[in-house]
């Protein structure tokens, strides 16, 4: 068995369309069913400790955290993506997340929202609960470190996405009027930063490294995730000295056991789950309650002749289509733009060939295999796990480090340990960068992370970060307004919730 949601029963969760569609007293307020009372039953059982720390990871499988608002806010946002689909089917709303055209009432905005604060929940449900047990202490500190880990994996989206946002780091109570004033008070970001760093720093000195968990619990987090995650944050916020020891770290094998795999290819397939590549994996069973919503349904191949019978091609609803753009970008012979991007007449990896299909380009990433993975039979649930961080940005987040640092030669090493992967056999394709200034060579890792996690869903977040967003959006026909776009609106519903205490990000 390789994933712990296979092993642990996960005790039902509040339900999330609920919490993200109703007043925002629920998301404060929602807790696992049966663990909220706190009575001596639920304190009793000592399985009920994991259950709370379990429900921090359940909320990363639903459909408002990890699918199809998740695709269109980061995905379908960028130069990487087109809505796809069909030209009349609209997604609920992927038509204005493609044109940047969203408003504080695109529901894309209050799912996101509603989720990731709901996980902020489960986390401190748990960090409240779980020391109430009688279990060991050393077990005790370990379900800390992940549900902080956890958080800070919500607040890292949530500040990305909305900027200015409350810091919600303990159970609030609705009833009482300080924390619900304190539920309702936005920070800046380098507030919310601040908590993020504190978390994954506690976390990287309580998690086990991957080599000291059972198969059990494959796919918890682990200090290789969590010296990735920070690196990643001090990446974000310039922290380059930091981020450069940490990728060393696990580079090196001071966190854990993590490597390049040598074929780029087989990292999305269900043979590259958990491996040497990964960090952290949103673990998808294929089926319900143990997978991620619809996340290749959304993103499959639609309405496509094939040189098999359709009964044996798991196929979707062709949303998030990679655009022609990402296509050209990758040079002749890189690997890495046909095990990204599924072009019709290509033949993949389990023999299927598609002849035709609504639109041009498919995801690769999300592609499910009827014929040579585990499928359960239906196309809600899929087995394919979302790869979050990987050794491959890991290389080139200590590449951008590196070169910031004035350290050419690391920069060089680690950019091209990434370019040399993505060669496969061709030695003439993907050659290595020789050399560049500091400016030159900022400019390559950027546009190496772009070929390297392209639907991944990183690339809207890597052009607002790195400045690039409205001149390269612009050019892709996205009418991108410098000082708005940087962030999504607050929803409007929070803001009607909060009695107008939530305020709006300029320019919505």
């Amino acid at each position: 068995m390789k994933k712990f949601v296979h092993h642990i029963t996960i005790l039902t969760v509040i339900s999330l369309g609920v919490a993200v569609t109703s007043c925002s007293k629920d998301w404060l307020n929602a807790a696992p069913e049966n663990q909220a009372s706190g009575d001596d039953s639920t304190f009793g059982d000592p399985l009920n400790a994991q259950r709370f720390v379990n429900s921090a990871y359940t909320n990363l499988l639903t459909w408002e955290q990890s699918s199809f608002s998740w695709i269109g806010a980061t995905s379908i946002t960028s130069d990487d993506a087109d809505k796809g689909s069909s030209p009349g089917d609209n997604g609920t709303d992927k038509d204005q997340m493609d044109a940047l055209s969203y408003t504080a009432s695109t529901p894309t905005f209050y799912s996101l929202w509603g989720s990731n604060y709901l996980g902020v929940n489960y986390c401190n449900q748990a960090l409240e609960n779980v020391p109430q047990f009688a279990i060991e202490e050393s077990l005790k500190t370990r379900y800390a470190a992940e549900v902080r880990f956890l958080r800070a994996y919500y607040y890292f989206n949530l500040v990305r996405m909305f900027g200015n946002i409350p810091k919600i780091d303990r159970v609030i109570n609705y009833e009482n009027a300080e924390d619900r004033e304190s539920a309702y008070t936005q920070l800046p970001p380098d507030s919310i930063y601040t908590l993020i760093k504190s978390d994954l720093e506690f976390a990287l000195q309580n998690l086990p490294k991957n080599t000291e968990y059972g198969a059990e619990n494959l796919g918890r987090a682990t200090m290789g995730a969590a010296a990735g995650l920070l690196a990643k944050v001090s990446m974000y916020k310039k922290e380059w000295d930091r981020a450069y020891s940490l990728t060393d770290s696990i580079i090196n094998g001071a966190v854990g056991a993590y490597a390049l795999v040598n074929d780029y290819t087989t990292i999305w397939r269900e043979v590259g789950e958990n491996s040497s590549e990964s960090l952290f994996e949103i673990q998808s069973s294929g089926v319900q309650n143990s997978s991620v919503q619809q996340f290749s349904q959304v993103q499959g191949i639609s309405q496509g002749t094939f040189n098999v019978p359709p009964a044996q091609v798991f196929q979707g609803w062709g949303f998030n289509s990679p655009s022609a753009d990402l296509y050209n970008a990758y040079g002749e012979g890189d690997v890495r733009r046909d095990a990204t991007i599924i072009s019709v007449g290509n033949t993949l990896f389990d023999g299927v060939r598609v002849l035709s299909a609504t639109n041009p380009r498919y995801n690769y990433k999300a592609y499910q295999s009827i014929l040579q993975e585990t499928y359960g039979g239906n196309t809600n649930y899929s087995n394919v796990n979302i790869r979050v961080l990987r050794m491959g940005e890991i290389y080139l987040i200590r590449a951008e480090a590196a070169n910031e640092l004035g350290n050419t030669a690391i920069a060089l090493s680690s950019l091209n340990a990434v370019r040399a992967r993505a060669r496969g056999n061709n030695a003439d394709a993907v050659p290595d960068i020789q050399t560049g200034d500091q400016v030159e060579l900022r400019q390559t890792i950027w546009n190496e992370r772009r070929l390297e996690l392209a639907m991944e869903f990183d690339r809207f977040f890597d052009l607002i970060r790195t400045g690039q967003a409205g001149t390269v959006l612009r050019a892709h026909g996205k009418q991108f307004v410098d000082g708005k776009h940087e962030l999504f609106p607050i929803p409007q519903n929070e803001i009607i919730a909060s009695d107008n205490r939530l305020q709006q990000n300029p320019g919505y």
